[in-house]
């Protein structure tokens, strides 16, 4: 059985000096869940607070994928930071949707307004993009 039969790309831009854009390409699986925790891992090390993952190119995602998006957001929340989901494929939304994932982890539909809700509720915000408490001025 070959290992790297399915390869994942990871893409980190630095939109922000607090905010990692990980542009992902390929299935997010067993096999490369791996690899996506140690691009996330080094983000956190470097003092990210904020990160956007783009899952455009992701045609499949399993619970190894899942479960390190829901450990890197119990991270970050404790920074406090965020975590945004930009753009999945409609196989992984359906899967982010089934399991509640996309409750608790925004989704947007670009860097922008990933980068909005950022801005706005300091990325506390439910997966529906409302916020969790509103900020008069």
């Amino acid at each position: 059985m070959p290992i790297a039969q399915n390869p994942l790309s990871v893409e980190v831009t630095l939109p922000r000096q607090d905010v990692a854009l990980l542009t992902v390409e390929g299935y997010l699986d067993v096999d490369t869940a791996t690899e996506f925790q140690h691009h996330l891992a080094n983000q956190l090390h470097h003092g990210r607070r904020h990160f956007l993952l783009d899952l455009a190119a992701v045609p499949f995602m399993d619970s190894s994928g899942m479960n390190i998006i829901l450990r890197v957001y119990q991270e970050a929340r404790e920074l406090p930071g965020s975590v945004h989901i930009i753009k999945p494929t409609s196989a992984v939304r359906r899967i982010l949707d089934l399991t509640g994932v996309s409750i608790t982890v925004p989704v947007s539909e670009s860097v922008e307004d990933a980068l909005a809700l950022v801005d706005g509720q300091g990325g506390a915000a439910g997966g529906t993009g409302e916020p969790v408490e509103r900020q008069d001025g």
